[in-house]
């Protein structure tokens, strides 16, 4: 103990020795490297252009490893099945799939409404599709089946071609279920193809311009338009169909006008299967984690509304309209009608997009949660598979995972049970379930606090998709977002650099208060990179933090140079016409000669003094495209001999680290900016740009004889070496910048 104790202070004492003196070696470390423009950059490091690959060439191969990597890739349950962990997996997987289930019966059967089909093909849709995504899907978490979102955008299009009403005379139901069901399944083959498609080249990217923003916004105006259209089974009205911009705003002012309409009993049986649904899922949430696995509110609820309602005739006594008839058993397949084809293609881009932009994200939260990969591609294929089949067996679009194997049962033995089934009932599992996604009307407070940008695509996405309906807001959403993107990129910040003491770090000096220019040199930056919509007000924001009129300045110079020739001229003439005047002879015949004569030279020094001119400003021109104004240019043209301000520095420094490509827009501009700030005896240099844009620069034949890689730096700090060092313009000759 008492060793111990002696020893603690020694080892203590060295421990800080050795601390302090690896302190003094962090002060005394610096390094020193050669300043390095593009040329010694290239030089140094060998840089080359990558090759080039073809690739079809490999698209073309083919090999027995080749297609079995393309079997797997497009039959992922080959990849995972084998390895399934029965003993593991087994159990949670079926109480996984009885529970998900429970909740698909009532939600199949209801969103069948929303889509404005029969129930019954509520529960289709939730077979089909999910066995054929067991197949082809890469998500283990994602289920396929109805969603709220993806049932009223295809009831916005059942409804618009089969309406519920034509020319203010109710229709034949059976027949307009029968040519809903068929737009409906024609409608889902091609939202199947148009995914397909777009997976199989690889189109899956289409989802980055879905931002979460958009997305959110997306889906609560979707929740709002999924309201509205229950209304009418929530107070058992017959409303008109409406379609197109402005029908949500049509169908509430209808409910509104035929609200002393409803039936009590619709809105009794409504209102306490809606307050039943609250509680259950209250009682969820506060024991969840005493319960194994949730109370299956909608289901005892389903059953029960079912049972009240034929053990005391809702229908027949109180007017409350039920499901009907359900048939046992599967469909058989039905080819599409492909003469919709052309009425239904945009409808099924649409949701082909949102489709699978819910999925994939779903998917992604997932895969990123449990530590495994979703194909953004392949998911496409399945979701496209599954709706392709699907809609053969006159399902409607998907989108979401259920057991198909419970949901099989339902269909082929106890659907024909629900029978009695009160579709006021369904109108409330639907709006309770819309809980989440109404809740995302808080965005709207947390998105003015975090991103003003990203509540304005949210509001003009839920403002355009309830005025518009879903399949427009969703076009307009998209294209307001990226106009957003342009703007923004139209309004960089833009900064003058200043090094940070004993750095050779160079920050905004109007953020950081330590940051100092450096005397001589003027070091500008923008946030975004340069390109033909705001390339014009690059040039202005840079003309205008230099703190230089450079465009006065220009045209002062031109018009004082223009002065000094005209004067030239003039003295020129002058001395010309004395020198002729003492050299002629006396005489009246001799005069008229003179004169003649004089009138010729006259002519001839005109002609002279401006071939002068134009070899003086070619010259100039010259002097300007290669940096060399000072030495050719005569004394008289620079902006001290000129009587005009000189700017206060020597140097100017593009920092081009934001640049990601370059357009002829881009490369127009910064020739332009060398020509301008050389006109006023600044030089001007570029750093920090990356490979790709120096090889568009080459490619769009940015560097000649008077703009060349000496004035690309590797950085901003050698650049401004550079400049310190080289006050006055890189002469032609190749010495200094190539000895660095």
């Amino acid at each position: 103990m008492g060793l111990a104790d002696a020893s603690g202070p020694r080892d203590t004492q060295a421990l800080l020795s050795a601390t302090q003196a690896m302190d003094l070696r962090r002060r005394d470390y610096h390094m020193e490297r050669p300043l390095l423009n593009q040329e010694h950059l290239e030089e140094l490091g060998r840089w080359g252009s990558a090759p080039r690959t073809h690739q079809w060439r490999t698209w073309l191969q083919c090999s027995r490893a080749r297609a079995y990597a393309l079997l797997l890739q497009h039959l992922p349950v080959l990849v995972w099945l084998p390895r399934y962990p029965v003993r593991d997996w087994l159990l949670g997987d079926l109480l996984s799939g009885l529970s998900v289930a429970i909740m698909q019966l009532p939600q199949g059967l209801a969103y069948a409404l929303l889509a404005g089909l029969p129930p019954v093909f509520g529960l289709y849709s939730s077979f089909y599709p999910v066995f054929i995504y067991f197949l082809f899907g890469t998500s283990r978490h994602i289920s396929v089946g109805t969603f709220a979102v993806m049932s009223v955008m295809v009831g916005s299009v059942t409804e618009s071609l089969a309406p519920q009403a034509l020319n203010d005379s109710m229709i034949n139901e059976t027949a307009r279920d029968a040519a809903r069901v068929q737009v409906a399944s024609t409608l889902s083959v091609l939202v199947g193809l148009f995914q397909v498609g777009l997976g199989l080249i690889h189109f899956g990217f289409v989802v980055t311009y879905l931002s979460e923003p958009l997305v959110r916004g997306y889906t609560t105006a979707a929740a709002v338009q999924v309201f509205v259209s229950q209304l009418k089974y929530v107070f058992g009205l017959h409303l008109s169909s409406h379609s197109g911009p402005l029908s949500l705003i049509y169908t509430v002012l209808e409910v509104c006008w035929k609200l002393p309409q409803s039936k009590v009993g619709t809105v009794v049986t409504a209102a306490v299967a809606g307050v039943v649904l609250v509680v259950v899922k209250l009682l969820n949430d506060k024991l969840q984690q005493q319960l194994p696995m949730p109370i299956p509110g909608e289901l005892l609820t389903l059953i029960g509304a079912t049972g009240i309602s034929y053990g005391m005739g809702l229908k027949h006594r109180f007017e409350v309209d039920v499901v009907g008839n359900i048939p046992a058993g599967l469909v058989p397949p039905v080819a599409p009608n492909t003469q919709l084809f052309s009425k239904l293609v945009g409808s099924a881009f649409t949701i082909a997009v949102v489709g699978f932009a819910i999925a994939i994200s779903l998917g992604k939260i997932f895969a990123l949660r449990h530590g495994y990969r979703v194909d953004s591609n392949q998911e496409l294929v399945a979701l496209g598979l599954s709706n392709l089949i699907g809609g053969i067996f006159q399902c409607f679009p998907v989108a979401g995972a259920i057991s198909s194997l419970f949901i099989l049962l339902i269909i082929v033995k106890l659907g024909e049970l629900f029978h009695d089934l009160p579709k006021a009932v369904l109108a409330a599992i639907i709006i309770v379930n819309l809980k989440g996604m109404l809740r995302q009307l808080s965005d709207m407070r947390s998105l003015w606090k975090a991103n003003r940008a990203d509540l304005l695509i949210w509001l003009v996405t839920f403002t355009a998709t309830i005025l518009l309906n879903l399949d427009l807001g969703l076009v307009v959403a998209v294209i307001f977002s990226l106009l957003l993107v342009v703007v923004r990129t139209q309004m960089p910040h833009y900064s003058v650099l200043g090094q940070v003491p004993d750095t050779d770090i160079y920050r905004d000096v109007a953020e950081y208060s330590e940051a100092k220019e450096v005397r001589g040199v003027k070091v500008f930056r923008s946030s975004a990179t340069v390109y033909f919509a705001n390339a014009e007000f690059y040039s202005d924001a840079l003309k205008q933090r230099c703190g230089v009129d450079v465009d006065f300045l220009i045209s002062q110079k031109k018009k004082l140079l223009k002065k000094q020739e005209q004067l030239k001229l003039k003295q020129l003439q002058k001395e010309e016409k004395l020198r002729k005047q003492a050299a002629s002879p006396k005489g009246a015949s001799v005069s008229i000669n003179v004169n003649t004569s004089l009138e010729d030279m006259r002519s001839n020094n005109v002609e002279d003094c401006k071939m002068m001119q134009v070899s003086s400003g070619d010259k100039m021109e010259d002097a300007t495209a290669n940096g060399q104004e000072d030495s050719k240019a005569p004394d008289g043209s620079t902006l001290k001999a000129l009587g005009l301000p000189q700017p206060d520095f020597h140097s100017l420094i593009l920092d081009l680290g934001a640049l990601s490509f370059v357009d002829t827009v881009c490369l127009k501009s910064l020739k332009n900016i060398f020509h301008d700030f050389r006109e006023i005896e600044v030089e001007v240099y570029m750093a920090a740009c990356h490979s790709p844009v120096v090889s568009q620069l080459e490619a769009g034949h940015f560097f000649d004889a008077s703009i060349t890689k000496k004035h690309l730096f590797a950085s901003v700090h050698d650049a401004v070496t550079f400049a310190l060092q080289h006050p006055r313009p890189v002469p032609d000759s190749p010495v200094s910048v190539t000895r660095l």
